[in-house]
């Protein structure tokens, strides 16, 4: 909207206060609802200029910033996964989840549904979600899919890569030994993620990263039955292949790079 000059000199608007006495008109009170009106008009109509048919322009709202609660539940759903607290087959209500984490139901099952698109729960009408039972040869099955797409980009990059954005790396290897020392799954899930998500992240494809990063999640996923990926008494072995993965890259040692490679996803399996 065209601000047009209002009030007297003491307005502060530049070269107002040299315009002679009587120059100045003061407007009408103006009401709220012309102020609508013009905030709504088509552009030039407050200037009187012909809109013809145009149709009236709404005025914008203000965005409203929230938190993202939805994000902060599918947070602490995946670690509840990955701990063990949703057991395999057992059946969680949106409502009981939402008492647990202080929430509504609506964002707890929203965020169950993101977990259903990725393959962890599946919908049971009337009921809740039910946490997906997984098998030894499925885990087998990722752990061969993650090799097949990360072992040459690994190798590649190892030939490629100069040894300073190798050495760049260094705190997140640091940081999976600790996570290891806690024995907390979780916790070493995440930073395990991390530490393969940098490694991959330097080759620039963002579609490979994606799609390893959804597989290395689904294969932290407990087991039915049996003991869950990476036990607390192979979390420091574990943690131990990522130094001396990250060692052999700033070396450029493509054998041992190699062999460190292929290793690691066997133990995945």
């Amino acid at each position: 909207m065209k601000q047009g000059a209002q009030g007297s000199s003491g307005t502060g608007i530049p070269g107002l206060a040299d315009l002679p006495s009587g120059a100045v008109r003061v407007p009408q009170q103006v009401r709220a609802e012309d102020v609508d009106r013009e905030r709504c008009a088509p552009q030039g109509a407050a200037r009187g200029e012909h809109t013809h048919s145009e149709q009236p322009i709404p005025r914008p709202r203000a965005v409203v910033q929230r938190s993202s609660v939805r994000g902060q539940i599918l947070d602490a759903l995946r670690t509840a996964l990955v701990a063990g607290e949703l057991t395999p087959g057992g059946v969680y209500s949106a409502p009981a989840l939402g008492d647990r984490f202080g929430v509504s139901a609506t964002p707890v099952r929203e965020a169950m549904q993101q977990l259903a698109l990725e393959g962890a729960v599946e919908v049971v009408p009337n009921r809740g979600f039910r946490v997906i039972e997984r098998g030894a040869r499925e885990l087998a099955e990722l752990a061969e899919v993650r090799a097949l797409i990360e072992v040459p980009v690994m190798l590649r990059l190892a030939r490629t890569v100069p040894a300073e954005r190798w050495a760049e790396l260094r705190p997140l290897a640091d940081a999976t030994v600790r996570a290891a020392s806690s024995g907390c799954r979780a916790t070493y899930a995440e930073s395990d993620r991390a530490f393969h998500r940098a490694v991959l992240e330097l080759s620039g494809n963002e579609q490979l990263v994606q799609i390893a990063e959804d597989l290395h999640r689904r294969a932290q996923w407990p087991l039915m039955g049996g003991p869950a990926p990476h036990g607390r008494a192979e979390l420091p072995a574990d943690a131990a292949e990522h130094t001396a993965l990250l060692d052999a890259l700033i070396a450029r040692d493509v054998d041992v790079v190699r062999s460190l490679v292929a290793k690691h996803f066997a133990g995945a399996s």
